[in-house]
């Protein structure tokens, strides 16, 4: 059967952007085809800095979310990063094959950097290796595909890039996995500027839906949404990139195409009213069962230690084997 990895980092709220380009995918498609897994990525919050008591927070917020859209925990693996050592064990062999060029070339690591730079300050290392780290949470586990959004699509091509360098360097070690993107709404923009992604980490949140944004929020903000000049709701991302934003939401919602939309509307305000009662009934089911979940934390924990103890069981034998193929002694209990 295919295996898939996963993963959301909890830096922030989980918004729109993160449920229509991601997360439902995995509870309606991807648990289903597949044997998944899904982790809350909490090493990969410590690359900027970080409050750890929100860290935790949004770690347990994010792994509920999970749940509370409909990923099946006796179906897939949902659980911790940091809760299984494998994933850092691995990330320091996938270190020794890595090179500092292709570090740095990564396109958000040269982004956050310049920014920091331009303020005067600097970046963590951590921020420079992280997609070393999230090769090693891909590669641990033998994962055949990796769905993600197009703006993480490098990453998985690095990722794919130090599998086949360490096989050929040291043996057959990992399985070379591919990136795989939604067809619709794989990158969803902010509202207020439609030329930037909707990220959860984000300072500003007036052009963000958070999935536990209240229905009049979200109704709000998806009527202030910025569109484009002239009148006519037609898709086309490079011209009307306001518009093409709302059709892209719109479709994902309704399960439709944003080229199919086109014409359709007569107004940019017909167009908001529509997208924004959608946003709302497909948040609706989600936001309910994210309520029950929190009022039973026991249930959370429970699903929390059990799949990482499965996760424990998948890694632990492929990151051993790199050990010893790399050439690291195994500990003495354990040698021959």
């Amino acid at each position: 059967m295919t295996r898939i990895f996963s993963g959301v980092k909890p830096t922030g709220h989980l918004t729109l952007g993160n449920y229509l380009g991601a997360v439902r995918q995995w509870a309606e498609v991807d648990q289903h085809r597949a044997d998944a897994l899904f982790s809350i990525v909490d090493l990969h919050a410590l690359t900027v800095e970080h409050d750890p008591g929100r860290v935790r927070r949004l770690s347990r917020q994010a792994a509920t979310l999970l749940l509370a859209a409909g990923i099946d925990p006796e179906r897939a693996t949902v659980f911790v990063q940091s809760h299984v050592d494998e994933h850092a064990r691995l990330s320091y062999l996938l270190e020794c094959v890595a090179t500092d060029g292709e570090m740095r070339r990564m396109i958000q690591y040269k982004e956050k950097s310049a920014r920091e730079q331009a303020r005067g300050g600097s970046v963590r290392l951590s921020l420079l290796t992280y997609p070393v780290l999230m090769a090693a949470d891909i590669l641990a586990y033998g994962a055949d595909e990796v769905p993600v959004g197009d703006d993480q699509t490098q990453h998985v091509e690095l990722t794919r890039d130090l599998a086949v360098r360490f096989n050929q360097r040291y043996g057959q070690s990992f399985v070379v996995p591919r990136a795989v993107n939604p067809k619709v709404a794989a990158r969803v923009m902010d509202l207020q500027d439609p030329t930037s992604k909707m990220g959860k980490s984000h300072e500003a949140g007036a052009g963000i839906v958070y999935l536990l944004d209240e229905p009049d929020v979200i109704r709000k903000k998806i009527l202030r949404a910025v569109t484009d000049s002239g009148s006519e709701v037609v898709y086309d991302r490079e011209a009307k990139p306001g518009v093409s934003n709302l059709l892209e939401i719109l479709a994902a919602c309704e399960g439709g195409n944003p080229d199919g939309l086109s014409g359709v509307y007569e107004s940019y305000g017909a167009l908001k009213k529509d997208t924004a009662e959608a946003v709302v009934e497909l948040l609706r089911p989600v936001q309910e069962r994210h309520k029950e979940l929190v009022a039973d934390p026991a249930y959370l924990e429970e699903v929390l230690r059990r799949g990482a103890e499965r996760a424990r069981g998948m890694s632990k034998p492929t990151v051993d084997a790199a050990y010893r193929a790399i050439g690291l002694l195994p500990p003495v209990n354990e040698a021959r």
